[in-house]
């Protein structure tokens, strides 16, 4: 009876897992830069963490993950990475795991962000880009399918060729290969909408932000910047995110 009753209990649990899967949506990402990517990702809440939580991604690769819903949480690229005795790293974005998979960590900024919030039952579906964190590849997020506004959130622009040298990350090679947020590089209230500056009214877009929007209008300049950053789908699409959407 007892093993009547596990039988059962383990068949629920399965039929549960099958339904947030197929009741979510699958991301597609697709690598059109130049040089390999490896994606990293998290999900929020402190829910359980997906199949993956990191890859690898060569020039013109694709591959797809299933999100369950409801569901919340980022996607980042992470650039220049190697396995040194067995430890893996990564010049920028790294989720310093020590392994391809971040394994419930996040990105190190700076990092270009996609932020995907899965609703439940066909409900309306947030997502954005965003450079609040800082830049360091050119990414945007598509829906396929759903139905609403659905549009394009992006941010194809290089950031790393404008970026102010107050806020660049150096590699090794001293190419400028990530673009830290004035918050992350400065430490002061008025670019962390903090403290005094802790509203909207309070913490308009800076100087440096716009450096940011100017480059990728449709993407997180700062953390004040929904109006024009913030997209919406209702009904169940899947999304595709794109590594250099405009290569």
């Amino acid at each position: 009876m007892t093993s009547t009753r596990v039988a059962i209990c383990l068949s629920f649990a399965f039929l549960f897992y099958a339904y947030a899967v197929v009741g979510g949506a699958k991301v597609t990402f697709t690598n059109r830069c130049e040089y390999t990517v490896w994606p990293g990702t998290l999900t929020g809440d402190q829910k359980p963490q997906l199949s993956t939580t990191g890859f690898e991604l060569g020039p013109g690769a694709t591959t797809s993950v299933d999100l369950p819903s409801p569901w919340s949480g980022r996607f980042w690229g992470r650039t220049g990475c190697s396995n040194n005795n067995g430890k893996f790293s990564c010049a920028t974005a790294d989720c310093a795991s020590g392994q391809v998979g971040c394994n419930g960590a996040g990105a190190i900024p700076p990092a270009t962000l996609v932020e995907i919030t899965v609703a439940s039952n066909g409900g309306q579906d947030f997502y954005d880009v965003s450079n609040v964190d800082g830049f360091n590849v050119p990414m945007s997020v598509t829906p396929q399918g759903g139905s609403g506004d659905c549009k394009t959130s992006s941010c194809p622009g290089n950031i790393n060729v404008v970026c102010p040298s107050e806020l660049q990350v150096i590699g090794s090679d001293g190419s400028v290969v990530a673009c830290k947020s004035a918050c992350l590089a400065l430490n002061e209230d008025k670019y962390c909408c903090r403290g005094d500056f802790n509203t909207e009214e309070k913490c308009p877009p800076t100087d440096y932000s716009m450096v940011f929007k100017n480059q990728c209008p449709g993407a997180y300049s700062y953390a004040y910047d929904d109006k024009s950053s913030t997209f919406t789908c209702f009904a169940r699409p899947d999304y595709t995110i794109t590594f250099c959407p405009s290569s």
